[in-house]
């Protein structure tokens, strides 16, 4: 049920103007609606119609509660203020201010790279707003740049508080699972662990590591299998090595190693510009402008996608790899799986058996491999490819020789087996949603069972090949 412009809710006191599509989380909806009393407009957020009717729907009404509650308490002017929670045919609503500008990811996508000026000022704002919120024993778990709002007057706001979970210094706790790959550190990747304030100090980090790159930091999980952070100068020669020396102790994957308070983070930062609120008084960069509400509204436009930069689409034997970078910038997960099976039989000549042999892939050109996985690893934020397929392999000790035992974990742990049964292509979900390492496979070539994925392959040989081509 989606409400409709127009719709009262809470006995006339508030109005639906419309529904923020691009406003939605894993759990919520987001909805532009107007006061009745005085035409302010505010923020309302309910439940997606899909968990109403869920068998735990009592379970997740109480979650949206205890946000609205965690919200309250904390009052600062960088974040988002909390101004009513009513319920509505049984729906529970959290009714906040509407923050009339755009996000910091929208803001470094239309502008490029921020001053470091300009982007230290933001962070330290959080940073401050971070310590309220640590002292009432909360952590906000998915801190990252389409989380902080700037308002017209280019003040930072952090808003989404639906992760934001309690947590006792010192003390191992179980926690529900939630990561934003780049920005979240690797225990969130875990539901049972220790959690402290370096949690988020991992995320804040990462985000100034955004803000002065324009790049998407490496996710912790790639981190983990040797996938190497790159240095913020070797994108931006201007950085100072004190906010570099910041960032990188800042997202130090081991927890103890980063500054174990936002406080100590934020003075390891250069002092903020006490001028930069007004040399910052201009026009903010255009918004997304709504006709249907009024021409002067802005609504923040969170990203759905990174946009990359480009990838040179190399091959060794004249392939075109441009119908699968549309594919994959699309992410049209199951057709680039079927493009990329096709390119491979392309490049081997193979189209007409619509296999490879062994032979084959020993001789498969590093170029072409390469360009694939690229493509892959890139339009997937790192989520899936070749080399990521690899290192999980590797990571469960799988070597040149083949170990039916070890591909059988791997295909557990790739989503390839589900309760010890190799699965059907059709049974995968391409989607992002799916385990690390899913796609590519064979690309839906029709038959076979999943334990036939890199075209029946044994997969000592596929990775001995990306060893030598180095992906």
């Amino acid at each position: 049920m989606v409400w409709a412009s127009g719709k009262a809710l809470y006995g006339d006191r508030y109005i639906i103007e419309q529904k923020i599509d691009k406003g939605e989380g894993s759990l919520g909806v987001t909805y532009l609606a107007v006061k009745a009393q005085n035409q302010q407009r505010v923020v309302i957020k309910t439940l997606k119609d899909e968990y109403v009717s869920n068998s735990q729907f009592a379970w997740y009404r109480e979650k949206f509660r205890d946000e609205a509650l965690l919200l309250s308490l904390c009052r600062h002017p960088n974040i988002v203020q909390i101004e009513n929670y009513f319920t509505e045919d049984e729906l529970p609503c959290i009714v906040m201010e509407y923050v009339a500008g755009e996000d910091l990811w929208n803001l470094v996508t239309n502008r490029g790279i921020l001053s470091e000026a300009e982007a230290v000022n933001y962070i330290r704002k959080i940073g401050e707003a971070l310590t309220v919120v640590h002292d009432k024993g909360l952590l906000h778990r998915d801190i990252k740049p389409s989380n902080i709002m700037l308002r017209d007057n280019r003040e930072a706001v952090l808003i989404d508080f639906g992760l934001a979970r309690g947590f006792i210094p010192d003390r191992s706790q179980q926690v529900t699972i939630g990561v934003t790959h780049g920005f979240a550190p690797p225990e969130q990747y875990v539901d049972f662990g220790r959690f402290s304030e370096s949690t988020d100090v991992y995320a804040l980090a990462a985000t100034l590591y955004y803000l002065l790159t324009k790049v998407p930091p490496t996710a912790a999980f790639l981190r983990a299998l040797n996938h190497p952070l790159k240095p913020m100068f070797q994108i931006n020669s201007k950085i100072s090595d004190a906010v570099h020396e910041a960032v990188m102790q800042g997202m130090a994957m081991d927890a103890i190693e980063r500054p174990q308070s936002v406080q100590k983070w934020l003075a390891m930062l250069p002092a903020a510009d006490p001028n930069f609120q007004k040399k910052a008084d201009r026009p903010p960069p255009e918004q997304l402008v709504i006709p249907s509400i009024s021409p002067k509204v802005r609504i923040p436009v969170p990203p759905t996608q990174i946009s990359p930069p480009p990838i040179n689409l190399i091959s060794a034997r004249g392939i075109d790899y441009r119908k699968l970078d549309k594919l994959l910038a699309a992410e049209k997960w199951k057709k680039a799986d079927a493009e990329t099976s096709y390119k491979m039989l392309e490049v081997a000549g193979k189209q007409e058996e619509d296999w490879l042999t062994l032979e084959d892939m020993r001789e498969f050109p590093c170029e072409d491999l390469r360009t694939i996985d690229r493509l892959w690893v890139q339009y997937s934020r790192g989520h899936f490819g070749f080399s990521v397929q690899r290192k999980i392999y590797q990571n469960l000790g799988g070597t040149h020789e083949y170990d039916s035992e070890v591909w059988q974990k791997f295909g557990d742990a790739v989503g390839w087996r589900k309760n010890g049964e190799w699965l059907y292509y059709n049974d995968l979900s391409f989607s992002t949603d799916a385990p690390t390492g899913n796609l590519p496979w064979r690309g839906g070539l029709a038959g076979g069972v999943m334990g036939f994925g890199w075209f029946g392959l044994s997969p000592s040989d596929v990775v001995s090949r990306l060893e030598k081509c180095n992906i």
